[in-house]
């Protein structure tokens, strides 16, 4: 639709907070998304961006205008969704909203899946700290979100609530391996690698350790969950994962893993009170139903 155009320009420029980044990635000359921008700036008879040497910035104007737009983009892409679906084309895009624990192996698994299924679909993932995720669903930037321990659950229509196992994570020669399961207290007497705040499994750690009047000491802090996977291999460093993300090949890399005693919880849901689009509604249910089967 044309007139969504514009409005997809001033959404871009909100975005990236650069009329040449912007142009680029519209596939525009800088000077011609500048005069369409002045174009509606002058139909509404005020400035709607903030112009500073580093950038744009939407003013109060904007922002205004912006919250219309999303809403105006992402009523059109349920609509397009809605009529593809009549005619057997199955097509759409979906905006997921998600966390380090879940975007390495169960995420990229079932996108690959949906795809051979509906190639008309395509796909945005984008990665948020724990309690972002959901919050980024308010303006429609995200249509899915699938978190761990998130910190908005009332404004999330869930779809999907599941546990978690969480796993100590070793070297196959730890003076650990061997045990059933463990107790938290067991770790501490060892090197702690541990996701920084706010992550969601680090939020369940450090309730655990706080329970049995303990305090986490991490000999080493990371967002990254591969590195810390990676330097407990040889040495008595201990890292921990979730069951989704407990990597398939472990053993491979010298590693084992032993359940801790405690176990989070895994949402999927969308914006409450939202008509999620055809192709959202879909993939969610193919959320539901793989976690479902892993998970009870």
């Amino acid at each position: 639709m044309r007139h969504l155009t514009v409005l997809k320009y001033i959404e871009k420029i909100a975005r990236t907070g650069s009329l040449r980044s912007a142009a680029e990635e519209l596939g525009i000359t800088p000077s011609a998304l500048n005069r369409r921008i002045l174009g509606i700036e002058g139909e509404l008879g005020v400035e709607i961006f903030e112009r500073h040497p580093a950038g744009l910035r939407p003013n109060i104007a904007g922002e205004i205008l912006l919250e219309y737009i999303r809403d105006q983009i992402a009523d059109m892409d349920r609509v397009k969704s809605r009529i593809a679906d009549l005619s057997g084309m199955r097509a759409g895009h979906i905006n997921i909203a998600t966390t380090r624990e879940v975007v390495q192996f169960f995420l990229p698994d079932l996108i690959k899946q949906h795809l051979a299924e509906f190639p008309a679909v395509t796909f945005g993932v984008n990665l948020h700290e724990r309690g972002e995720a959901e919050a980024s669903l308010h303006d429609n930037s995200n249509d899915i979100a699938i978190v761990f321990e998130p910190i908005h659950l009332a404004e999330l229509q869930t779809v999907y609530t599941g546990p978690q196992q969480v796993y100590c994570i070793m070297s196959n020669d730890h003076p650990l391996v061997g045990k059933a399961s463990l107790k938290i207290y067991d770790c501490t007497d060892y090197p702690l690698l541990l996701p920084k705040h706010p992550e969601g499994i680090r939020a369940v750690l450090d309730a655990l350790a706080r329970k049995v009047g303990l305090t986490l000491e991490p000999a080493l802090e990371s967002n990254s969950l591969d590195l810390l996977r990676l330097m407990s291999q040889g040495s008595q460093a201990l890292s921990f994962s979730i069951a989704i993300n407990l990597r398939p090949d472990l053993e491979a890399d010298g590693l084992v893993a032993i359940p801790l005693d405690v176990v989070g919880v895994l949402n999927a849901g969308y914006l409450r009170g939202r008509t999620l689009p055809v192709a959202a509604a879909r993939f969610l249910e193919s959320v539901n139903k793989k976690l479902s089967e892993r998970f009870y």
